[in-house]
């Protein structure tokens, strides 16, 4: 049967599947304008980006495609509030955060018509953010890559948080690798979309180097581990050299911190120098986050052929009579 769309406030996706925007630099313009082109929600990684580079991606964007882009900020940035501001001054359809919450944006998002997007792993947080004004929900479970906010795996957290979330859309995310997973989670959990990213990573479209994505490639699942962060929350690399050092208690400790991006900083290395040099083609001294089922990802595929096969597959098991999601 044929996929609902999935309406965020003012704005519908013909297809219910968001990009999972990714930081630094992973998920660009050059990412987000085939995915909004293909009727999903086109995500640019804003945490950790100058004011002026985000603004200009996020106009090119816009001026690329009709479709829906939005920006995912990090809440745990020092210049958090700034880079929303900007982005919304800049055209961006929609904000999505994560990594801590906060209740002033929802008056921002109200004041400027910008649906706010909020990234929960609790029951708690997610009927905090439907009361306080979210457009929609993401459930971020344990199988995501990079900062974690729970230990959940997402069969077992969503069916929580969808019994105490009715007004808005619910939108699934963690570990995702293809349709059948994305009808199973409408079909049969009641989504009313899902969120992927680390598949969005291994297409052709996406920006980072070559051997970024020869690293996510080629991964086993035993190649996957879980570090901390200087965030202050736990997440989901692969194991390069930089990650087994700290696997291996090797002291990696930054001497200096240069970049200042984070309100509070745990300060045992640069997250943001290492996301850098993962994106830009060093493995050996970068850090690559990455979902939890990334080793079931063999190819290297277009947006577009994305799409098409999570869509087809999808529809081969869902049935709407059985969803039991909300579109508001």
């Amino acid at each position: 049967m044929k996929l609902p769309p999935l309406t965020i406030g003012r704005f519908t996706a013909t297809v219910p599947l968001v990009q999972g925007g990714m930081s630094i630099r992973v998920s660009t313009s050059a990412l987000a304008i085939p995915v909004a082109e293909c009727g999903g929600i086109g995500t640019i990684g804003g945490s950790a980006i100058p004011l002026a580079e985000l603004q200009a991606d996020i106009r090119k964007a816009k001026s690329a495609t009709k479709g829906i882009v939005a920006v995912n900020i990090m809440f745990a940035m020092k210049d958090f509030y700034k880079l929303v501001m900007g982005s919304i001054e800049a055209g961006v359809d929609m904000i999505v955060t994560g990594a801590g919450f906060s209740r002033d944006i929802f008056k921002i998002g109200k004041e400027t018509n910008t649906p706010i997007v909020s990234i929960v792993s609790s029951p708690a947080f997610a009927r905090l953010a439907e009361k306080l004004g979210a457009a929609a929900i993401v459930v971020e479970a344990k199988e995501a890559g990079g900062h974690l906010g729970t230990d959940i795996a997402l069969r077992d957290l969503f069916p929580e948080i969808r019994k105490v979330i009715t007004k808005v859309p619910l939108i699934a995310a963690g570990g995702i690798t293809n349709g059948f997973e994305m009808g199973e989670m409408m079909d049969k959990y009641g989504a009313d979309g899902v969120q992927i990213a680390t598949r969005f990573v291994l297409t052709k479209e996406c920006s980072v180097a070559e051997s970024f994505k020869q690293a996510m490639l080629h991964a086993n699942k035993e190649d996957v581990s879980l570090i901390h962060s200087p965030v202050g929350l736990p997440g989901r690399a692969i194991k390069t050299p930089f990650v087994q050092k700290m696997i291996d208690k090797v002291d990696v400790t930054t001497k200096k911190c240069v970049n200042k991006c984070l309100k509070k900083c745990d300060h045992f290395f640069c997250i943001s120098d290492r996301l850098t040099k993962a994106c830009e083609g060093n493995i050996e001294e970068g850090l690559v986050f990455t979902g939890e089922n990334v080793y079931k990802m063999k190819e290297i595929l277009t947006v577009r052929e994305v799409f098409d096969q999570f869509v087809s597959q999808a529809e081969s098991v869902y049935h709407e009579s059985s969803g039991a999601g909300v579109s508001v």
